[in-house]
């Protein structure tokens, strides 16, 4: 088993990652002594039978979900590499379900602690930032992707993942914070972005990282604030306040609902929460 192991490892080198290959590795040496312990010598007799009674292996060591599924998806690659090589003769992983993670909830930030946050900005372009950002929902490479001409009139022409182009409303407060910012900024070496930093070009996502960061300490907030966290706190509070799951996946720019659904978790944990400390027999 484990010469055929190393043939795969070698072939994932050159395409796959230090990382992947680390983890990888890993995770078919754990298949490669389980499969001494049951007696399996060639990768034919990899059966599915097997496969499960490796799985079940790995549940009973008290694993969390995703190292479980991490540590699938390493077989799937190895016995889907074993087919396509001729070894084998059907992918006897194919059938095998790995655990579905838990996905973990957004971290987001009450309406006070956002108003926190936008004071906590020293000039007019940082707070035009904030505004946008929790404003629009935003993700932050669609924020510094931003050109001067694309916001009109209150509304922002975002260019989203695969380079989709939605419209999003930015609101009274936002478009005035940007107003602002745009009549009292330098002047320009590029004159088509929007937001620019200090050499007068288009600012950069890591910058908007350290503004976040810098503006959460300064309002004594979660250290792990991040722009996306304004985002997650645009789609909370629009359902908070009785917004249609289906308008915030639009405003979002989310292509499947399933994505959007994360935040009825958020504001069902919220409703829990004013609950218990409201209800006289909670």
């Amino acid at each position: 088993m484990r010469p055929w192991i190393d043939r795969y490892l070698k072939r994932l080198k050159e395409t796959g990652s230090p990382h992947t290959l680390r983890a990888y590795a890993m995770s078919l040496g754990l298949l490669a002594a389980y499969c001494e312990k049951e007696g399996v010598a060639k990768p034919p007799q990899i059966t599915h039978r097997v496969l499960r009674g490796f799985l079940v292996e790995l549940n009973g060591r008290g694993l969390a979900k995703s190292s479980v599924a991490r540590y699938i998806a390493a077989v799937r690659s190895f016995t889907r590499f074993l087919a396509r090589e001729g070894v084998i003769d059907a992918d006897p992983a194919r059938a095998l379900r790995s655990p579905s993670p838990r996905r973990p909830l957004p971290l987001h930030l009450g309406e006070e602690d956002v108003s926190r946050l936008i004071e906590a900005a020293g000039t007019p372009r940082d707070r035009a930032i904030l505004e946008t950002l929790y404003g629009g929902g935003l993700r932050v490479s669609e924020l510094v992707g931003l050109d001067r001409d694309d916001v009109r009139d209150g509304v922002a022409r975002v260019r989203g993942k695969g380079r989709k182009e939605r419209l999003a409303p930015l609101g009274r407060t936002a478009t005035a914070a940007i107003e602002a910012y745009v009549a009292a900024r330098p002047r320009a070496s590029d004159p088509r972005p929007l937001f620019l930093n200090a050499k007068g070009r288009r600012l950069t996502d890591r910058s908007v990282h350290r503004l976040l960061k810098a503006c959460a300490r300064k309002a004594g907030l979660d250290p792990r604030t991040k722009p996306h966290t304004l985002r997650h706190s645009f789609a909370t509070h629009l359902l908070d306040r009785g917004a249609d799951l289906r308008e915030v996946q639009e405003l979002l720019g989310h292509a499947s609902i399933a994505t959007t659904q994360i935040y009825t978790h958020v504001s069902m944990e919220r409703l829990k929460k004013v609950y218990e400390r409201a209800h006289p027999r909670a």
